[in-house]
């Protein structure tokens, strides 16, 4: 049996079972202090007999095994999450850590959109914008892991919207996130009209986004998910817009209702992603 542990900016959700047919319980926890949440979860696990435990986590993380920091959470803008420790949590068994959009797009490369392909990425869209690439089978790893979502793109013509990100303002995720698009509209996301041009902003930085991935890691698919892409079916119809008119008919991209879709796992992606990789060290 795996136990999975997807740490988000708002919630935790704990998950016991071995994939989305056999979710065995499931524990949603509020994402608080570190000390609180972290200890919130340790609680729910006690519970479970686990053989391995995949932690799925926002980040950025230290992934370098030789670091003495190794899965903990680093340069992030979560409020005192710098530093928190994860690795505490496997309890002594196995354990594989990887950021969330990582751990999502190993579960559509097993259960999901990504079956049959060697090199996929998946892209979600919320309260902040990441990225996990597939290459050849495996998740893109370097010098850290990716953070495409903090890509510098160019804007639309005329757009004088400054972005949001604490870091770097105009980059993807300061022009395409919820917060993003909610500054630039001045109101709510769930108040902004489907026809705002907001929206339309949005998708132009996230076509700007996928055309550097299509031109990079060379993804076969690129998976959309996030509650801002799940609840906006328009969105996805103008990225596709936006990325052939950038594109230009350059390379060899796959159609693009086939290149550009939604996750088949839908809003599960997340919680199968740290399933997804607890299997990978399951004994």
């Amino acid at each position: 049996m795996l136990a999975g542990v997807e740490l988000g900016g708002t919630k935790c959700i704990c998950t016991f079972g071995t994939g989305p047919d056999d979710m065995q319980a499931q524990v949603e926890i509020p994402t608080t202090s570190p000390d609180a949440t972290l200890a919130a979860i340790a609680r729910v696990l006690d519970g479970w007999g686990f053989q391995s435990l995949g932690i799925a986590s926002f980040g950025p993380l230290d992934l370098d095994l030789a670091s003495a920091s190794f899965g903990s959470i680093i340069s992030t803008t979560k409020p005192g999450w710098n530093g928190a420790d994860l690795t505490s949590l496997a309890q002594g068994r196995p354990f594989a850590i990887d950021t969330d959009v990582n751990g999502a797009a190993l579960a559509e490369g097993r259960w999901g959109a990504a079956q049959g392909l060697e090199s996929w990425a998946y892209v979600t869209i919320g309260t902040g914008v990441g990225v996990g690439s597939v290459s050849a089978g495996q998740i893109l790893r370097g010098a850290g892991h990716s953070e495409a979502g903090h890509q510098r793109v160019p804007k639309l013509a005329g757009d004088l919207f400054a972005g949001c990100c604490v870091y770097h303002r105009d980059c993807v995720e300061g022009l395409a996130s919820g917060p993003a698009i909610a500054a630039r509209a001045g109101k709510d996301g769930r108040d902004i009209a489907p026809d705002d041009e907001a929206w339309n902003h949005a998708a132009h930085a996230i076509a700007m986004l996928c055309h550097n991935l299509v031109l990079t890691t060379l993804p076969q698919r690129i998976l959309i998910g996030g509650g801002v892409a799940m609840g906006q079916p328009q969105l996805l119809t103008a990225v596709r817009r936006h990325l052939r008119e950038s594109l230009a008919g350059y390379g060899a991209a796959a159609r693009m209702e086939d290149l550009i879709s939604l996750p088949g796992l839908g809003e599960r992606a997340g919680p199968c992603g740290s399933l997804a990789l607890a299997s990978t060290v399951a004994v």
